[in-house]
């Protein structure tokens, strides 16, 4: 049985009303994978803007009762935040593969691209310590609209890609193996989010699509992405 857990912010945790590119990679793994799979995490509910804290149930009306909800994602979180819970959250729940999707918020708010790559290594570091046998996919920070519109910012998150990218190369082994996925292909703001940043239905598509191609291609996991 593999076991999957979902890392990541507020484009991972979603807000209400939203299918979630968590929906649209469990909907491809349960047509692709030919093995069992669980979702796995500590926490279930989206962000609800109105009340500002994450405990909204209401995800888009065709998500079906299925889907499992599970997740370890967070409006506002990022490396730094989850470096600390993946320890005890891999252990608890007994996770085998980790698709996290962190950085944005990080760079933002709270630390710069070395740092930021610090807290990456130190949330490996704690996750293999939970599984020593734990694989782990990433995506870089992809495309939004700070990027876009400053340049110093946009430059710190090419470095911190960057840096991304070499501690995956470093750290990456065949007992634990790591994977950066490729930031989407033609991802675009303008067409692949509601606001320059937390993708709509298209955006969904293509960041579940990052993973599952990643993963096809270099763990023969599933298959290419369809949406």
């Amino acid at each position: 049985m593999l076991r999957l857990l979902f890392v990541g912010d507020s484009m991972t945790i979603g807000s209400a009303g939203e299918h979630t590119w968590r929906h649209r990679m469990w909907q491809h793994l349960r047509a692709t994978y030919d093995g069992p799979f669980q979702i796995v995490g500590p926490r279930e509910t989206l962000y609800d803007k109105a009340l500002d804290a994450p405990d909204s149930h209401e995800y888009a009306d065709d998500v079906e009762p299925a889907f499992p909800r599970r997740h370890l994602a967070g409006w506002g979180e990022g490396w730094l935040h989850m470096a600390p819970l993946i320890g005890e959250t891999v252990r608890t729940h007994r996770a085998d593969l980790l698709l996290v999707s962190l950085g944005l918020i990080d760079l933002g708010f709270y630390t710069d691209a070395g740092q930021t790559a610090a807290n990456a290594h130190t949330f490996i570091t704690e996750a293999r310590a939970a599984n020593p046998r734990i694989a782990v996919a990433v995506l870089p920070v992809i495309p939004n609209v700070r990027a876009d519109t400053d340049t110093s910012f946009a430059e710190e998150v090419a470095l911190f890609n960057e840096l991304l990218a070499k501690t995956v190369a470093d750290l990456d082994t065949d007992r634990s193996p790591l994977l950066l996925a490729s930031v989407p292909e033609a991802y675009d703001i303008n067409h692949d989010t509601y606001d320059g940043t937390h993708p709509n239905a298209s955006g969904e598509h293509k960041l579940a699509g990052a993973f599952a191609d990643a993963m096809h291609q270099a763990w023969d996991l599933g298959a290419p992405y369809s949406a």
